[in-house]
Formats: structure tokens, C-alpha cells, sequence
């Protein structure tokens, strides 16, 4: 697997230099990506011809596939609850659920400074990701695969569909999350951290899902890539990149909030390959 860079404290994921503002609900992406990854988007491939693909199921077929990984490969999205709920608590305060949602995929920094706004606590958001990070390291090494993740990632592995990880989470944290699962991750071609360079605007932003499309290699159209994701954040991400997205999301989400994606499961192991033009499960 390639490592290209990015990785986060939670389910906002971050780097205080390269944030979006907004919540889960902001329908307008506040930045336009670079002119590279607008042109990358825009390249015509022969990838792209309908004529040359079998329609095989209800939706376009794809020949690419890029996931997120807190609260879609990784059951992490507890994690950070508890995380975030021990520093709140420390001030007399709760991380509910509706705040929560509303910063969800979003990088640390711009997460951590809602949340103290919305909490009128008495630190800095620098100071919170300081406490809450000494709590992360604690926890993340015991993160878990979400269900039906391997068998999906091994199946696309073993019928050569490429796939990748683009997460906004930072590399330190990626490393520290995925601490009892190298071999899986391995299985992926690379890695979009948070961090990375070519990465200048988080999600809702469609940077990195382009990015990851673009180091494939040979890159595919952009239109050929399938995107799973969990949170509204990423989905709103995948859009805007002109790619299809399966949607996992919490079941504590509005319905009403899931509409944009091309499909909502309830969970990975309910996705059927072949709706997508993929090979279906042996």
C-alpha cells in the first residue's frame, strides 16, 4: 500500500491549518478545489464510455472504489464519543448527539472549535485537542472493524478492483487507530490522510476524493468511482467530486439527511456488489 499522507482525533478529523467551516447540514461547500483537481475531475477516459460497460444493476457501474475509514472500515465513532464526553464532562458539560452529528467528518480543529462555542467552555479549542488526544491514544488501539468490511475489501482485493482510503483523519492518528489492523490496511493500493498536501480543504470539500481518484494508477474518470462513506460531511465530499457514494450512516441520523447519496445501507454487509457493476459475492 501506498501511504499518501492524513489523520484526526475523531469523527471530525484534523488539522487546524487547513479547515472548512460548516456543519453537517451546510449544503454549500465554502471552497472550490484547486484547478488541478476541477481539471482531473472534468478528463474525459474511456473509462467513462457507456458504451463499453454492461449496465449490470440499477446504478452506474464503477470500476474504482475509495471508503472513508472512522465509522465505516473502523468502529471508531464510539471511541470519539467517549473520548469527547471525558473532557466535556471534565467542565461540567455533555457531547450530545445532535452536536456531534453536526461535526462529524469534519477535521479536529474546526470540530473542537464548535464544540467549544456550542459549550461555552472555558479552554481553548488548542487546549481541548491537547486534553482530548492524551484520551485518543488510550482508546484508539482498541478500535474494531465495522461489520462486513473485510469481506467486502477482501473480495474486491481478490477480483483486482482497486481500492483506496480517503479519510480526514491525520497520519499520526491514522497510525495510532489502525495500531491491530496492518495487514488489513495493506490490502488497500493507498492512503489520503487529512494532512496531505494536495488535501487544502476537508470535507465537505471534494479534495480528497479527488486526490485519491487521482493516485490510482492509471487514474480513473472520476465518474467511475464508488465512494463509501458514513457521515454527511463525506457524502456532501463524494458528490461534489462527481462520484457515486453508498451511504452507511448512524441510525441515529435523520432519514431525511440521507437523501443526497446514490444508496443507503444500513450496513456494509448488506451491500451487494453487482448494483454497481462490481463481481457479486462468490
Amino acid at each position: 500500500m501506498n501511504h499518501v499522507s492524513g489523520s484526526t482525533p475523531w469523527g471530525i478529523k484534523g488539522h487546524p491549518a487547513r479547515g472548512v467551516d460548516g456543519g453537517a447540514g451546510d449544503a454549500v461547500l465554502p471552497h472550490s478545489p484547486p484547478a488541478s483537481l476541477r481539471a482531473a475531475a472534468a478528463r474525459p477516459s474511456t473509462a467513462c464510455d457507456m458504451a463499453a460497460a454492461a449496465e449490470r444493476g440499477p446504478h452506474r457501474p464503477v470500476t474504482h472504489i475509495i471508503f472513508d475509514m472512522d465509522g465505516l472500515l473502523l468502529d471508531t465513532e464510539s471511541l470519539y464519543t467517549d473520548a469527547f464526553n471525558e473532557i466535556c464532562s471534565r467542565y461540567n458539560k455533555e457531547f450530545t448527539w445532535e452536536l456531534k452529528s453536526s461535526v462529524m467528518g469534519l477535521r479536529s480543529f474546526d470540530g473542537v472549535k464548535i464544540i467549544c462555542e456550542k459549550l461555552e467552555l472555558p479552554i481553548s479549542p488548542e487546549e481541548f485537542l491537547k486534553e482530548v488526544a492524551v484520551v485518543q491514544n488510550r482508546l484508539f488501539p482498541s478500535a474494531t472493524l465495522m461489520p462486513g468490511v473485510e469481506k467486502l475489501v477482501c473480495h474486491l482485493v481478490k477480483h483486482c478492483v482497486p481500492i483506496a482510503v480517503g479519510t480526514s483523519s491525520l497520519k499520526a492518528m491514522f497510525d495510532v487507530k489502525t495500531t491491530n489492523h496492518k495487514k488489513f490496511f495493506s490490502l488497500f493500493h493507498h492512503v489520503i490522510y487529512g494532512d496531505h498536501p494536495e488535501v487544502k480543504n476537508s470535507k465537505p470539500a471534494p479534495d480528497t476524493f479527488l486526490v485519491a481518484a487521482q493516485k490510482f494508477e492509471p487514474p480513473p474518470c472520476v465518474a467511475d468511482c464508488l465512494v463509501f462513506e458514513d457521515s454527511l460531511n463525506g457524502v456532501q465530499a463524494a458528490l461534489a467530486a462527481g462520484m457515486q457514494v453508498v451511504q452507511v450512516p448512524d441510525p441515529r441520523l435523520d432519514p431525511e439527511l440521507t437523501k443526497p447519496a446514490t444508496l443507503v445501507i444500513k450496513s456494509v454487509e448488506d451491500f451487494k456488489p453487482e448494483l454497481f457493476g462490481l463481481p457479486a459475492y462468490d
